[in-house]
């Protein structure tokens, strides 16, 4: 375990000489300091994860450099102290970001409880920001295309702000990296990011995995659990195909939005929460209002900052740059020696219309990268689609009888729908004109599990 490092400000020495004493022999290393004007620096020094910091100092006091270090990213945990305590002076440090509030005379166990505490949380929000920074690292958005300079600019507006945000755009563009880079450049990057995809779990279970439920509230409730609405607290929630949610649910959400509140399933008693909901969606919502398949006042209450990811077909100068930086990053991730396309390969990929969008764009060169033993990727290495060749199974093999080949047609119709759209079986239906159900009953007909639909 690493060394516990803790900053006591406080104008008796008495105070400081007793806390450091107290920290020393749970093993803490202590500094100490008697003025705001003092401690300010050391705040900032980055030698300090706690700081127990009195609020009635000489000059500066302890709210103040409370509230001047409330701008900074990376602070410690602070502790304030204090033998004139009050409700609102508490609410105020809280607000200004304080872990807690002790009052005179110290009570020296819960000092040492509340400091263990406050280090837990520091470790905390250091792993957070280096998880933070890791995926900025890995996950930057690739391009130079005039629709991607304007989304990332609309990202750096939009992040630092708590404004909902509502991400469109087709299958595979990217909208959760969007949601994800709105998140950790926001000031709610230390929170939680919580991730729902609407569209994967059962309408019989999404109002339990959003809101909780109590124990007893259903068959296999045998404990209570918290929803991703409480999980989220604090953070971002991000509702991807929102499309898909039922308009029950639909129902249940914008009251949490309208009051900031959510009833778990099951339980009388409401929780407070705090938190950013990020939505996306490849529908077309305005066509699902019109059908009544979307409520209209939970578009408006999501709908506050529109963002549009553009399909890979209509930013095709962006195709270079992303198979360099693929083709850079997998060769690493899988220990292969550097590899590159040749002109001819580039001009390919250039001319396919990507329908399954950067998804697949990223699929091909992983598959490329492990599969292609040369440093150097010709045309004829890649795959027959991007190539222009047919890839239709069911076309080359017409032996058979009618009956056979329609249902290895449909089998394969269906198959290479799923895979597009990436398993969603709610969009699978709607593209083919199915209800849900009938799709399972199809899936079943023609011995089809969808679970191939992952193969890709």
């Amino acid at each position: 375990m690493s060394t516990r490092r803790v900053l006591v400000v406080d104008d008796e020495a008495s105070v400081r000489d007793t806390l450091k004493g107290i920290l020393e022999d749970e093993g803490h290393e202590v500094a100490t300091c008697g003025s705001g004007e003092d401690a300010l620096p050391l705040c900032r020094s980055g030698d300090f994860d706690v700081v127990l910091l009195d609020v009635w100092l000489p000059g500066i006091d302890g709210l103040e450099v409370l509230l001047q270090l409330q701008s900074d990213e990376v602070r410690p945990e602070i502790v304030m102290i204090s033998g004139h305590g009050s409700v609102e002076t508490a609410v105020k440090a809280t607000r200004a970001g304080a872990f807690d509030f002790l009052e005179k005379p110290l009570s020296l166990e819960k000092t040492v409880l509340t400091v263990r505490r406050a280090f837990e949380r520091h470790l905390e929000t250091e792993r957070r920001r280096e998880e933070r920074d890791a995926f900025l690292e890995e996950n930057s958005i690739v391009g130079r295309s005039p629709g991607i300079r304007e989304l990332i600019a609309d990202i750096e507006t939009a992040a630092p702000t708590s404004g909902r945000v509502l991400i469109l755009g087709e299958n595979g563009t990217g909208k959760e990296l969007v949601a994800r880079h709105l998140h950790h450049r926001s000031k709610r990057r230390a929170a939680p990011f919580v991730e729902v995809n609407c569209a994967a779990i059962p309408d019989e279970l999404i109002e339990s995995e959003l809101f909780g439920h109590a124990r007893g509230a259903f068959t296999g409730a045998v404990t209570s659990r918290r929803g991703r609405f409480a999980s989220a607290d604090g953070g971002t929630l991000f509702l991807d195909e929102v499309g898909d949610m039922s308009l029950k649910t639909q129902a249940r959400v914008l009251r949490a939005l309208e009051t900031g509140v959510v009833q778990p399933v099951g339980s009388s008693e409401s929780v407070a929460v705090d938190v950013r909901v990020i939505a996306a969606t490849n529908r077309d919502l305005d066509d699902a209002i019109a059908k009544a398949e979307f409520r209209e006042d939970l578009y408006f209450r999501l709908n506050v900052v529109p963002f549009v990811v553009p399909p890979l077909r209509e930013r095709r100068e962006d195709i270079e740059l992303l198979l360099t930086h693929y083709l850079s990053r997998y060769c690493v991730e899988h220990g292969r020696p550097t590899k590159e396309l040749d002109p001819e390969a580039v001009s390919a990929c250039v001319g396919y219309a990507w329908p399954g969008n950067v998804r697949e764009l990223r699929n091909v060169v992983e598959r490329i990268v492990i599969m292609e033993p040369g440093d150097v990727i010709g045309r004829e290495q890649l795959p027959r689609q991007l190539r222009g060749e047919s890839t239709t199974s069911w076309a080359e093999r017409p032996q058979g009888t009618l009956k056979e080949a329609r249902e290895a047609f449909e089998r394969e119709y269906v198959l290479r729908t799923l895979r597009r759209l990436k398993g969603n079986v709610s969009a699978t239906a709607r593209e083919l004109g199915l209800e849900r159900s009938s799709l399972y009953r199809k899936a079943r007909a023609l011995k089809l599990s969808l679970d191939d639909a992952r193969l890709d």
